[in-house]
């Protein structure tokens, strides 16, 4: 998984374009469990997750419903202030009144769910200032009174819910390019996060690689370590590269993505990233691990060779490019959040990959059920796969495909993979609302995770639209063009961009829809990037 900004993969525009409670059920699907991770409100969207099984789905949202989805109007916006290279990533939110996010410009907010208004605001550049890229990259969980979150430096936190005060605050990787993409999810008075990195990211003089990728779990009340999952040995040096820097392996597999975890079994899963150097490790595998002691469960590696880094995607891979000669510069690792769920009378475990491909597992066995490749494989970028998450409404999976020429909305059968409906991002996404004046920049590009409420699935696009389906069939039935100028509640001009990718999809709580616009590409504006709400 390639850090800090997915269009670092850079691919020629051609290319681009070319859960749940047992409910007695003994057969179909059993509907989603909506106890959230705090035990809060159903309403509430407490966790990137939604609940402990990841399904992405409020089943008590009343008032947003295939009649009504149409009638949403923006409510409100949020303007950060301009902050180059660093797109909005952190998906919020929502407890009672209250949403709660992290901004590109170092500060977390907590602000009126219904109006906007400032509730409190705490920066991130107080803890450890001489560490810079303090800027929160992931999507915050809210329990027990406090709000958990990382950063882009490899610190994660614990705030007052009510006040923003400090609570803890803990460097989990002090690696020079550690970050916290994952979303934390709070159980049994643990948090976990899982850890990765953008070391395969920086110059060739650096002595590459040296990271490994590990997932996390933390006491809730004091932050301290209860146990650690490495993905990797511990990287030893094996020779140089062309330019004489030391060469590390193996490393990488990082944590990318958001853990979940079956309350029934105490199973945690989650899965890893690819190899920067060398091979070996837990690289592309679905971890199921037990959540009190880390102890393996199960694991299934769903690519069996796969080392990448930037350097792949350079003029001049050779020699810096470890997968270049074998074939396997793929970066087809699990970047998505697995979604836990009932069929057939039995618990299935299913994840996306890059490769394009939904794995149905045996929650208890590790044991492939079905496999469905929904976008078209594209090595040594993998941006056409799965990227973030999909969701699951007791009835059926929803899975969004990346750059897939173009990418494409899909309803699945969790029992067998069948696909029940599709919708590519419409052709006119480019050529229709702010994106028409940009047409070298737009794409038509699924990135964020997927959400749904009943009968309504929403998805956001590069072409800066987000848009509600019918999960029936997937008609269109609302879409709004984020890329143009806003005035924000708290008095800064803003402007949307595309729909927040790496993991922020829609929240939908409460009769509202919130979303974050600004992430790459980035669309030419006055302002810095936005959060949106939306109401009826």
């Amino acid at each position: 998984m390639i850090s800090f900004s997915r269009a670092r993969k850079r691919v020629p525009l051609a290319v681009a374009a070319a859960v749940v409670l047992f409910s007695g059920l003994t057969s179909g699907v059993a509907v989603a469990n909506q106890e959230t991770a705090t035990g809060g409100r159903s309403g509430d969207w407490s966790t990137w997750q939604k609940d402990p099984r990841g399904t992405r789905h409020n089943s008590a949202e009343r008032a947003i419903t295939p009649r009504t989805a149409g009638n949403l109007k923006l409510k409100w916006a949020f303007a950060y202030p301009p902050s180059p290279g660093l797109p909005t990533r952190s998906e919020p939110a929502v407890v009672g009144d209250t949403i709660y996010f992290g901004g590109p410009d170092g500060k977390f907010y907590a602000r009126d769910a219904r109006t906007g208004a400032e509730k409190w605001t705490f920066d991130l550049k107080t803890v450890d200032p001489g560490v810079p890229r303090a800027v929160t990259w992931d999507g915050p969980a809210v329990s027990g009174g406090k709000v958990y979150f990382g950063d882009l430096r490899g610190y994660f936190y614990a705030l007052d819910q009510r006040t923003g005060a400090l609570r803890w605050a803990k460097r989990i990787d002090a690696h020079v390019a550690a970050t916290v993409t994952s979303s934390p999810i709070v159980s049994g008075g643990r948090v976990y996060v899982g850890v990765s990195s953008a070391e395969n990211t920086l110059p060739r003089d650096y002595p590459c690689c040296t990271f490994r990728g590990h997932l996390d779990s933390l006491d809730a009340d004091t932050g301290e370590l209860a146990w650690r999952y490495y993905t990797v040995p511990e990287p030893k040096q094996n020779g140089t590269w062309p330019n004489g820097a030391a060469k590390f392996e193996p490393s990488g597999a990082g944590v990318w993505s958001s853990p979940v975890i079956d309350p029934a079994s105490g199973t945690l899963y989650v899965g890893t990233g690819q190899n920067y150097t060398g091979h070996g490790g837990d690289f592309d595998t679905l971890l199921a691990l037990d959540a009190r002691s880390g102890a393996v469960r199960w694991k299934n590696q769903v690519t069996k060779a796969d080392t990448w880094r930037k350097a792949c995607n350079d003029p001049d891979p050779e020699g810096y490019c470890p997968g270049l000669k074998d074939g396997s510069a793929l970066d087809y690792d699990i970047g998505a959040t697995p979604n836990i769920f009932r069929a057939d009378g039995r618990t299935l475990v299913g994840v996306g990959q890059k490769l394009g491909v939904y794995h149905a597992f045996d929650a208890r066995t590790g044991e492939v059920v079905w496999r469905r490749q929904l976008g078209v494989p594209l090595p040594s970028g993998g941006i056409s796969g799965i990227q973030w998450g999909s969701s699951f409404d007791g009835e059926k999976l929803y899975i969004a495909t990346y750059f897939a020429g173009p990418g494409t909305l899909f309803a699945v059968d969790p029992a067998t993979g069948k696909v029940l409906w599709k919708t590519p991002n419409p052709a006119d996404g480019c050529t229709t609302g702010g994106a028409a004046r940009y047409p070298k920049i737009c794409t038509l590009a699924h990135g964020p995770a997927v959400t749904s409420s009943p009968g309504v699935v929403y998805e956001g696009s590069n072409d800066g639209k987000l848009r509600a389906y019918s999960a029936a069939d997937g008609k269109i039935l609302w879409t709004y063009d984020t890329i143009r100028d806003f005035t924000g509640v708290n008095g800064l001009a803003g402007h949307g961009s595309s729909i927040s990718g790496t993991g922020g999809g829609a929240v939908v709580s409460h009769g509202m829809v919130y979303v974050q616009s600004g992430y790459d590409p980035q669309y030419p504006g006055t302002g810095g990037n936005v959060l949106l709400a939306f109401g009826l």
